[in-house]
């Protein structure tokens, strides 16, 4: 910002989306947006738990269960470590140093190549475990790094509506939680109509309230919009 002479009146914990403003809804809506999202594979868990939606919700608030996750270490790294470090480090720092270069809707689709590519790692963990050839390891990481993208591109266009990291966060969080909507089980399932339907209009909701659920309106201004050359249509409010 200093070597380009970038001058806001932000700090750079605010252009991160360390902030106050709008902190709550920043905190609530993102999440309950994803997990809409999720809707199809909600209503796939509860219909599998023999107890249904109560087993799930006992399950979700029981406490000796968090216990139990708190003091696992690869729960922590999942759930916790990996989502904090990496929403602050490509959402947080990254689009803030996008932005003046691309504008907010080039750097929403840029700086996830970079968190896919981030990915390539397990390329090589998983040769050196020798369990699958150079060619599934390579199908494997490329549909990772296709799922990480897209996924990416969402937490993105979140930090760039709400102008907080705290909701790319959760939303991370959450979907480590979850993993990839499994589909094809959902197929093979004995009540597949209505799974299919919760599946489809899990996405539906997911589409008509993307915009009014990241609206500015409920976040104040956003400090990285600041940085975004004219005209800003991500950044303004719909």
């Amino acid at each position: 910002m200093h070597g380009a002479d970038i001058r806001v009146d932000a700090s750079v914990l605010e252009l991160m989306g360390v902030r106050l403003e709008g902190l709550v809804p920043a905190t609530i809506l993102p999440l309950l947006l994803t997990m809409v999202f999720y809707l199809g594979p909600l209503v796939h868990s509860a219909m599998d738990n023999p107890d249904g939606f109560t087993g799930e919700l006992k399950s979700a608030f029981d406490v000796r269960s968090w216990r139990l996750c708190v003091g696992d270490a690869v729960w922590i790294r999942n759930q916790v470590v990996a989502p904090v470090t990496e929403e602050l480090v490509f959402r947080g720092a990254m689009l803030p140093m996008l932005v003046p270069c691309t504008g907010p809707t080039a750097a929403i689709f840029t700086a996830p190549l970079f968190f896919g590519v981030a990915h390539f790692h397990h390329i090589i963990e998983q040769r050196r475990l020798h369990k699958d050839s150079m060619r599934v390891i390579l199908l494997v990481s490329g549909m990772q790094f296709l799922y990480t993208t897209v996924f990416g591109a969402f937490t993105a266009f979140i930090f760039m509506r709400t102008g907080h990291v705290v909701g790319p966060v959760l939303c991370h969080s959450f979907c480590n939680s979850q993993g990839l909507p499994d589909i094809g089980s959902a197929l093979q399932h004995p009540q597949k109509s209505a799974l299919l339907f919760s599946y489809v209009m899990g996405l539906l909701l997911f589409l008509v309230l993307l915009f009014p659920l990241t609206d500015p309106f409920f976040y104040g201004a956003v400090p990285v919009c600041s940085l975004a050359p004219p005209p800003a249509f991500v950044c303004q409010i719909l």
